[in-house]
C-alpha cells in the first residue's frame, strides 16, 4: 500500500497534464516500508531525458543523484518513482518492467486517457535482479 497525500496527487496530475504529450517523471520521498505501507511526504519533479519522451521516461542521472542527496538531507527515504502514460493505461509497460531497478519501491503511473493513478511495487526473483521471477505487483493507493 502507498499513502499519497491529496496535494501531492494533485501536483503530479497537474504536471502530467502540463507535460502532455510527453511523459513526465519524478521521485517520491517519505517513509518507506518494503512490505507494507509506504507514506509519501514529498515529490520531486525530474527532467525526462529519454530519446523518445512521448513513449518513454528516463530521469536525468545527475539530477537523480541531486534529488537523492536532497532526500537524505531531509531525512526522507526513497519511496519510489512516478511517471505518466499520456496515451496509455496506468499500469507498467514492458519497457517499464525492463527498466525497473529499485526492488520493493513503488512505481506510480498516471494515465491521462482515462484519468487514473495506479501504483505498482517492483519485486525481484529469489536470485536477485534480472531473475525470472522479477515482476510488478499492484498495490493499493490511499489518497489522504
Amino acid at each position: 500500500m502507498i499513502v499519497l497525500p491529496a496535494e501531492i496527487r494533485a501536483a503530479i496530475l497537474e504536471r502530467a497534464r502540463d507535460g502532455d504529450p510527453k511523459e513526465i517523471c519524478g521521485v517520491l520521498g517519505g517513509a518507506y516500508d518494503p512490505d507494507g505501507r509506504s507514506r509519501v511526504a514529498s515529490q520531486y519533479p525530474a527532467r525526462n531525458v529519454a530519446d523518445d519522451p512521448r513513449t518513454r521516461y528516463e530521469i536525468d542521472p545527475e539530477q537523480q543523484l541531486r534529488l537523492f542527496d536532497r532526500l537524505e538531507d531531509r531525512s526522507e527515504s526513497i519511496v519510489g518513482f512516478y511517471h505518466s502514460h499520456p496515451r496509455g493505461p496506468a499500469r507498467p509497460s514492458a519497457t517499464d518492467a525492463a527498466n525497473a531497478a529499485w526492488p520493493d519501491r513503488s512505481y506510480v503511473i498516471v494515465s491521462l486517457e482515462p484519468l487514473e493513478i495506479g501504483s505498482w511495487r517492483w519485486r525481484t526473483g529469489s536470485d536477485g535482479a534480472d531473475a525470472p521471477g522479477d515482476r510488478f505487483e499492484r498495490e493499493q493507493v490511499v489518497v489522504e
